[in-house]
């Protein structure tokens, strides 16, 4: 797909945020008429209603503050730009990729409940099977009802092979059988549907320990990659929500969907500030391409 078809999905995806903040930013500055503390407290509402979180907000401000005494501006219509500035600098400039670092991988991929995880399994696998890479699949969620049916479907729709026992079975055996399969069809990368049940963490944390002391021992040359699924439609949530996993275990990345249906995609700029954990995926649409590599610059771009 060409880059300007990819730049108006995210454009269109971010059209609900770009309302809501940008829109609203943009009413306030053409009706000022100076640079003072009403405007950074206009600006810094609607930063926190666009879901950015106080702390990141704040921050913002600060920085904002910084930029327009350093550059010497008076005239209101030039802070936009400023703003611009302040978001790419927190965003940083490393693009989310899904590409393998090397080959073979393993990815685990986990979320609470809803949050569009397998749905995501199924366009990462998709993706990587279009760039060539060969994908399998391994089902091991299994005491979400409906979890290793929903990812059968989608395995069928990304064209890939899948690994799975009956509901209710230990995770953990179902990837020791991913890997074998893996190791034995060649696979470049092995992507794991697992649990996501923070209500009870102490299980989680047996969980995911066991699947990665499998990993270890039956897998050894394989790179590793933990990836966490967050819902963009619940706002700071979504942070809380990723903080109680980082208790949990180590997360390499985060895929942000549903950013089209929500007017706060400003989460974005909260979680690569208050988590430092990188955006690797943004979900901008339904269809199975619609699971986008973030570009920091590309996405305050299309935010302005």
């Amino acid at each position: 797909m060409a880059f300007s078809g990819f730049f108006d999905k995210l454009k269109n995806g971010l059209t609900k945020t770009k309302n809501n903040l940008t829109g609203r930013i943009m009413d306030v500055l053409s009706g000022t008429v100076s640079i003072d503390d009403d405007l950074y407290e206009e600006l810094e509402e609607i930063l926190i209603t666009a879901d950015i979180g106080v702390d990141t907000t704040l921050y913002i401000i600060e920085k904002l503050k910084e930029k327009i005494r350093e550059k010497k501006i008076k005239d209101p219509s030039l802070v936009k730009e400023c703003l611009k500035e302040v978001i790419i600098d927190i965003l940083g400039n490393e693009k989310g990729s899904i590409e393998p670092k090397s080959t073979p991988e393993v990815i685990l991929v986990i979320g609470v409940n809803g949050v569009g995880k397998t749905t995501s399994i199924g366009k990462i696998s998709s993706k990587l099977k279009s760039d060539g890479y060969k994908v399998l699949m391994a089902a091991a969620d299994t005491f979400r009802a409906a979890a290793i049916e929903q990812l059968e479907v989608w395995s069928s729709r990304a064209g890939v092979d899948i690994v799975k026992h009956q509901e209710g079975s230990d995770p953990a055996a179902v990837i020791f059988d991913a890997v074998q399969a893996s190791k034995a069809r060649g696979t470049d990368v092995l992507i794991c549907d697992t649990a996501g049940r923070l209500h009870n963490k102490k299980n989680l944390m047996d969980e995911l320990a066991k699947i990665n002391r499998v990993i270890d021992r039956e897998y050894k040359d394989a790179s590793r990659e933990t990836l966490l699924v967050l819902d963009a439609t619940t706002g700071q949530n979504a942070v809380q929500q990723a903080k109680q996993f980082m208790e949990v275990c180590k997360i390499d990345g985060i895929i942000l969907t549903k950013l089209d249906g929500t007017a706060k995609g400003g989460i974005v700029i909260s979680i690569k500030h208050s988590l430092n954990i990188p955006v690797k995926l943004i979900g901008v649409g339904e269809s199975i391409d619609d699971l986008q590599e973030f570009n920091p610059s590309d996405f305050a771009e299309a935010l302005f």
